[in-house]
């Protein structure tokens, strides 16, 4: 067995206290965050049904210009893209999910590039 990170199971048991009073359903899906150490990943996902209903990440084909420098402006970027996704699918209002990460740095980056792409959180 490896070793178990301590901020990666304390992140995991925010995940889970989060999970227990959110929920997406399909009038008002959840807006999911992952980031790593370079990208950062979202998904919009409808949890009554189970299924993904939008993703985008910073590793998707075609999605950051040459000319975006750093990691926060490209979540923002990941964020605009996100909620033009969204609005293609008719989807307006979402619950934000930070993920277990704090409200701060490129997570905030990203929801601020979805509100100003149009979502309602």
């Amino acid at each position: 067995m490896g070793k178990i990170n301590p901020k990666e199971s304390a992140r995991e048991k925010r995940v889970k206290r989060i999970r227990k009073n959110i929920s997406g359903t399909p009038e008002r899906p959840r807006l999911r965050v992952f980031k790593s150490a370079k990208h950062i990943y979202c998904q919009i996902i409808d949890d009554v049904a189970g299924c993904t209903l939008a993703a985008m990440s910073t590793v998707d084909k075609g999605m950051i210009a040459a000319d975006v420098k750093g990691k926060s402006e490209k979540a923002r970027q990941v964020g605009l893209k996100i909620a033009e996704l969204a609005k293609g699918k008719g989807i307006e209002k979402v619950v934000f999910d930070r993920g277990g990460y704090i409200y701060h740095g490129r997570v905030k980056a990203l929801s601020d590039g979805a509100r100003e792409g149009g979502l309602d959180f």
